[in-house]
């Protein structure tokens, strides 16, 4: 199960890449804040990458879920610096044993202190070119839009990203 943020749905839509992620055999589930977060407010704000993100979810690529106050979430919580989207989607993950996909440093620091799967944009198009969905060149065109599009990396993380493409 793959546990979705906010920033791989809304920088893959704005570089017509999230559909690819139908070719993704694990469950795709947006926690619901991140789904008022993108679709709400994005198409409150004109955003097309929210038309298409909704557009997904009623084709059933994306389920969207109301998260539980399990124990986990309520210790998440107690994390002032999380957003509640970033509560939502660490104890999803953690809860139902899935990946988190998560891009934001202080959230993906927590994951891997409470031993959540995690993940982020990357992580995505490394499996959709693991699993022959697109080649190493398509690989580095998204990479490339994504941060067109404002996506940040910083030159270590891009360097290590063309790096691990010329490996594979």
């Amino acid at each position: 199960m793959l546990v979705f943020d906010a920033t791989a749905l809304i920088y893959l839509a704005k570089v017509g890449k999230l559909q690819l992620i139908e070719n993704i055999s694990a469950k795709k589930i947006i926690p619901r804040s991140v789904f008022e977060e993108v679709v709400v407010k994005g198409k409150e704000a004109g955003k097309t990458d929210a038309l298409m993100v909704e557009r997904l979810i009623e084709q059933g690529i994306f389920q969207v879920s109301e998260v539980e106050e399990t124990a986990v979430y309520r210790v998440l919580a107690k994390n002032k610096k999380l957003s509640t989207a970033d509560v939502e989607v660490l104890a999803l993950a953690k809860d139902e044993d899935g990946v988190a996909i998560v891009d934001e440093d202080y959230a993906r620091w927590v994951a891997e202190v409470e031993d959540i799967n995690c993940g982020g944009t990357i992580y995505l198009i490394f499996l959709l070119l693991k699993g022959c969905v697109i080649t190493k060149r398509e690989a580095r065109e998204i990479v490339d839009g994504i941060i067109e599009k404002g996506w940040f990396c910083s030159t270590e993380l891009y360097a290590g990203i063309l790096r691990r493409l010329e490996e594979g």
